[in-house]
């Protein structure tokens, strides 16, 4: 296998992946299921269920390793009054030789099976799945800016590459475009706190929170519509 793009352990066990040419990791060495259980579930999923919604409509960006989807899925087992509708954008799949490295399941495995994380990753593109009886799956082989939503989503979990290392898709425009995904009273999160990205935010209407971070990251940003 290359070294362009491979394996790494982080700290609280799990695994993650370097990307060689962006010298960028796709999560915090400090712990990529921390980071991720942190950011995109606890300010983001759960904030949402604890306003008491029900039905909730969930856009990623950046489905990278499927962390993000089976931290979600694994929620919905865990509240099952709760339906969870989960969109998720990847341009760039991993392949075959590292997905097959990534075992996430063996962290969550009163949830999580190795089979639910394999179906994320190979089931068709373009289509929802229902993948349990209240988790739906769809997965597009888009950039963001190739992206037509057909609904209005209540979370937005941006998790596209650092601002340093992926400027055009921190972009105001961009933002902007993402900002107009969401349905009314709803949220977008994200691991990111750069002080532009919420000036843009709040520029375009939402109530910016400034929240602390997982291990290793002093800041995160939950903001409102």
């Amino acid at each position: 296998m290359s070294d362009e793009i491979r394996i790494i352990d982080t700290a609280d066990g799990s695994k993650s992946i370097y990307h060689r040419g962006l010298n960028e990791t796709y999560h915090s060495t400090h712990g990529a299921i921390t980071e991720s259980q942190h950011v995109f579930i606890k300010h983001g999923v759960d904030y949402v269920r604890n306003l008491g919604q029900k039905e909730i409509r969930i856009l990623e960006v950046g489905f990278g390793t499927g962390l993000n989807a089976l931290l979600a899925q694994a929620f919905a087992v865990q509240h099952s009054t709760i339906r969870l509708d989960y969109t998720t954008l990847e341009p760039f799949p991993l392949s075959d030789v590292l997905i097959a490295q990534l075992d996430y399941h063996l962290l969550l495995q009163q949830q999580i099976s190795k089979t639910d994380f394999q179906r994320l990753h190979y089931c068709e593109w373009g289509l929802r799945h229902e993948i349990a009886v209240n988790f739906l799956f769809t997965k597009h082989q888009l950039k963001l800016q190739q992206f037509e939503a057909a609904a209005e989503y209540d979370v937005i979990f941006y998790d596209a590459f650092a601002p340093s290392k992926q400027s055009e898709m921190w972009e105001k425009e961009l933002i902007e475009k993402t900002v107009a995904m969401l349905s009314p009273n709803s949220i977008l999160v994200t691991y990111c706190a750069k002080g532009q990205l919420k000036r843009d935010l709040a520029a375009l209407g939402l109530k910016v929170e400034t929240l602390s971070g997982p291990p290793g990251k002093k800041e995160m940003v939950r903001a409102l519509k």
